[in-house]
């Protein structure tokens, strides 16, 4: 049972409770006596009662696991008529002895008079003798101190009844400040007094006391007892503290590093940056030092302050078991996603273990899926400092210690500098370092809030461009990029942007939302593609290049999204196509040296100069530029100029494999086509004419047909149409798909023809001689019907004219499959005999076209309806010519007409 025992005969009994003296008169003696009456039975309620036994001791059991205690003279409180008795009448006159009350008035009165805030008398040195000696009794065991003992019962048999203070002086109050957070308003309030008292004297610290004072007393001799300064002296020379003592002033780090209050050095360098930055954050569970912490960066904030943080924060990253807020947060989630407990960590450490490492790890890899909101915001926030901060990496830190010496010695750290410095460094990186390096870059690369230089360069553009985008996966990463174009957007912001879009370039795995979106896709169909890539992790850009050359096999719908959009900005810079910008390199010095990267301007600059550029540059290039035809969206200028013919026209049509092009062409006949997407649609076709890559459906479905008949045109491949000449001129053996597309290309080449483009220059001639009106039209840019050309060359075929045996090739190539067999002279009047026989007999006719019998065989009659079948083969030529000029060709006729667009006339 919970009880506070008096022996009968205490000799001291009237100086330690106020009863009834041996002389009291009247009222005076009345109150006294109530006085005593109404302590009695607090004592009763808290266990106070007359021991049985015992040499006039008060006990006090209110907490029982922590072990019955002896009241300090009765009352838990200095004696009234002691040492401090001129002091208590001085300064507590109104203060009822009892449970420390009269301890708390007169240090009260210390603080005052310490901070010069109060003038006169000040306490006695023997009176503070005696405090500091009750003080240091009352904290080896919780029941002595009453408010304490009271506050926090329930807390004590919840979280730390295994504690007892018999055994460890000193156990149950060290528990309930290690598990503060966990406990009561009224509990929390009492632990709070007891650090502060602390804070001004270690010795009212039982366990901190006991294990330091030797090591005070010998490597602090000159420091003022009960100053203060006794830690901070330790601290200075902690390699020669014993070990003993060191754990100890580790646990009190530990438990007062959440609270400004508690922290005395922090307190005093950082109270002029609370009160401007941090007024109205309350105290506590790490509020005011984050606040701080977010602030370090401000411009008026003070240099000595954040040196100070910067040494707590490098103290809590060496360290986990200093971040509390951090493992009050993420206790539950450690164990339930990382599979260990904080105990298990703090016992790894002690050990000089890595657990901590890995589990911090684990929880940022993990941040998305941790159940804690407090957890997910305090990973977010330690993420967000490391990004700014190399020191709080510690990963990093280590891994690239010489190198920071080398390149980055001169470098002040925050503000992500020294991260920049070793990112400008990176090909003269060690191993180590390159390999750290490459790892922090991925684990920041989900969220604004950890890329600092970019975050505070455009910060006036996420509030006005991206102010509704929420955090995280980067969203508002995207919303910037998005808004490239605009030209609101300020040029440090630009150039921030850019220079991400160049490092996300680099590894698949620094494209936070294609990785999240593609990791299906790219272990089904780049397997082991990264071994190929760079050297210390990073895959060099070659996921990135196979996931593009499979884009037709992939299937989740948010990958094939990201693969455009990352398309889209190898579209816009060449700095984005890390292969391409390596093997262009020299090329770009050499012919674009004074071309601003970005839309798009050095690889205009490079095809203007194609013929001249070295091969491994020519090929990636061209490689881009087949890129571009499959979607009209990576043709910029294309896309803007057809912008409302696709509105009005193409609306319904997914991107992709060039049909938003196909549509376009089928309703360039319109009457309100735009003059301006016309042109632009010319000009790509005349690219697609030139080189198979270009020609999307070609390139699908003839790769094999080109592995087989054309290896040796595929590795000339210089923009001049060798392949396709070559596919034409083996026509007969390729493959259906690919004679259907091959037959088309030629097709659309005859119905767009030009002279001297290398695929159809085989009929220069025959077109000068036989067509010299269609080609001179269209050479001179007059009004010119379409088609006209694969019109005459078609009819020559059909009249037996005489044509170039290439020309003659082309045209058969270029017309449909059924009529392809009619005009193809490499059948024999026999067979054409032949099949007349056989038309005559499916109509029983006897003899009418065909007489096998007679001299010629073929009768009259035969060679009329041969005439006949000839005529309408041509008819049917050009009416497939005049509809695919209805459909895809210019003006049937000249006009002139007016039409609204983009609201001009």
């Amino acid at each position: 049972s919970e009880r506070v025992s008096r022996t009968a005969g205490q000799a001291h009994a009237d100086k330690t409770v106020p009863m009834a003296r041996a002389r009291c008169v009247g009222a005076a003696c009345a109150g006294r006596l109530l006085a005593a009456l109404l302590l009695l039975g607090c004592c009763h309620l808290l266990g106070v009662a007359k021991a049985d036994t015992g040499a006039g001791a008060v006990m006090s059991n209110i907490i029982p696991s922590a072990g019955e205690a002896e009241l300090a003279n009765g009352i838990g409180d200095l004696p009234p008529a002691g040492p401090c008795k001129a002091d208590i009448k001085a300064f507590c006159s109104d203060v009822t002895p009892g449970e420390g009350r009269l301890s708390e008035c007169l240090v009260e009165r210390q603080r005052e008079m310490r901070d010069g805030n109060t003038p006169g008398r000040k306490v006695t040195q023997k009176c503070i003798d005696d405090i500091v000696a009750f003080k240091i009794d009352r904290s080896s065991n919780i029941n002595k101190d009453v408010p304490l003992a009271r506050a926090c019962k329930d807390d004590v048999a919840k979280w730390c009844q295994y504690a007892n203070d018999k055994n460890a002086p000193g156990s149950t109050l060290a528990c309930l400040r290690a598990k503060k957070n966990k406990m009561g308003a009224g509990c929390k309030k009492e632990i709070f007094r007891t650090q502060q008292d602390v804070v001004e004297d270690y010795r009212f610290d039982y366990k901190l006391y006991a294990r330091c004072k030797a090591d005070v007393s010998s490597l602090c001799p000159d420091v003022e007892p009960g100053s203060g300064g006794e830690l901070d002296c330790l601290e200075s020379k902690r390699q020669h503290v014993s070990w003993e003592c060191q754990d100890q002033m580790f646990r009190e780090e530990q438990e007062t590093g959440d609270d400004i209050r508690l922290s005395v050095r922090l307190f005093n360098k950082c109270l002029q940056d609370y009160r401007r930055f941090c007024r109205k954050v309350p105290p506590g569970h790490m509020r005011v030092q984050e606040c701080l912490e977010d602030n370090m960066d401000q411009a008026k904030f003070s240099p000595q302050c954040k040196e100070e943080l910067d040494g707590i924060l490098a103290s809590r990253v060496a360290d986990f078991r200093l971040d509390t807020a951090l493992r009050d947060a993420c206790e539950t989630d450690v164990e339930a996603t990382c599979g260990h407990s904080l105990e298990s960590m703090d016992e790894d450490d002690k050990a000089g273990g890595t657990l901590t490492s890995t589990v911090l790890n684990c929880l940022q890899q993990y941040e998305d899926e941790l159940k804690e909101t407090e957890c997910r915001a305090e990973v977010h926030r330690r993420k967000q400092r490391a990004a700014r901060d190399i020191r709080l990496d510690e990963v990093l830190y280590e891994a690239c210690s010489d190198d920071r010496t080398e390149f980055c010695a001169d470098v002040k750290p925050g503000s992500a500098r020294v991260i920049r410095c070793l990112q400008d460094h990176r090909s003269t990186l060690s191993q180590s370092c390159t390999a750290a390096l490459f790892d922090h870059e991925v684990r920041m690369a989900e969220d604004i809030d950890f890329k600092y230089p970019m975050k505070k360069a455009c910060a006036w553009e996420i509030s006005a461009f991206c102010k509704d985008v929420p955090h995280g996966h980067a969203r508002v990463v995207r919303c910037l990029t998005d808004n490239l174009d605009n030209t609101d957007m300020t040029s440090a912001c630009k150039k921030q942007v850019e220079r991400d879009q160049n490092m996300a370039a680099r590894d698949y795995r620094l494209n936070f939302r294609l990785s999240a979106a593609c990791g299906g896709d790219i272990s089904r169909l780049c397997g082991d593609t990264c071994l190929q890539g760079g050297a210390a992790g990073s895959c060099g850009g070659v996921v990135l290049q196979c996931l593009q050359d499979n884009e037709d096999n992939v299937t989740d719908a948010a990958c094939q999204e990201e693969i455009f959009y990352f398309e889209l900005m190898e579209v816009r810079d060449f700095r984005n196509d890390v292969i391409l910008a390596e093997a262009c390199r020299n090329d770009v010095a050499q012919f674009c040296q004074d071309v601003e990267p970005g839309d798009g301007r050095v690889h205009k600059c490079l095809r203007g100069a194609m013929g001249q550029l070295s091969p491994r540059c020519r090929k990636e290039e061209q490689k881009l530029q087949a890129k571009e035809m499959r979607d009209v969206r990576l043709r910029p200028k294309l896309n803007r100029a057809c912008s409302e013919e696709k509105a009005v026209y193409c609306k319904d049509v997914k991107p992709g494999r060039a049909r938003v092009v196909q549509c376009l062409m089928e309703n360039m006949a319109q009457p309100d086509f735009g003059q301006e997407c016309l042109e632009e649609l010319e000009k790509r076709e005349d690219a697609v004419k030139n080189d198979y890559r270009m020609d999307v459906g070609v390139a699908t479905n003839c790769e094999a047909d080109v592995t087989t008949f054309c290896p040796d045109e595929r590795s000339q491949l210089r923009g001049n149409a060798t392949v396709l000449k070559c596919l034409v001129a083996n026509f007969a053996s390729l493959a259906e798909p690919c004679q259907a597309e091959m037959s088309r290309a030629v097709r659309v080449a005859l119905w767009d023809y030009k002279p001297g483009a290398p695929l159809t220059q085989a009929c220069d001639k025959d077109v000068s001689d036989k067509c010299p009106g269609s080609s001179q039209a269209r050479v001179s840019g007059s009004p010119f019907t379409i088609g006209a050309v694969g019109r005459c060359l078609s009819k020559a075929v059909v009249q037996h004219s005489r044509l170039d045996a290439q020309c003659r090739a082309l045209t058969l190539v270029a017309a449909p499959k059924d009529m392809r067999a009619m005009f193809d002279g490499s059948e024999s009047s026999g067979a054409l005999v032949a099949r007349l026989a056989d038309l005559q007999a499916a109509a029983g006719l006897d003899r009418v076209l065909v007489d096998p019998y007679g001299p010629n065989a073929v009768t009259v009659t035969g060679w009329v309806a041969i005439a006949c079948i000839f005529s309408i083969v041509v008819v049917l030529l050009g009416s497939v010519f005049v509809l695919i000029r209805r459909l895809q060709g210019q003006r049937v006729a000249a006009y002139t007409q007016l039409a609204a667009k983009s609201g001009d006339v």
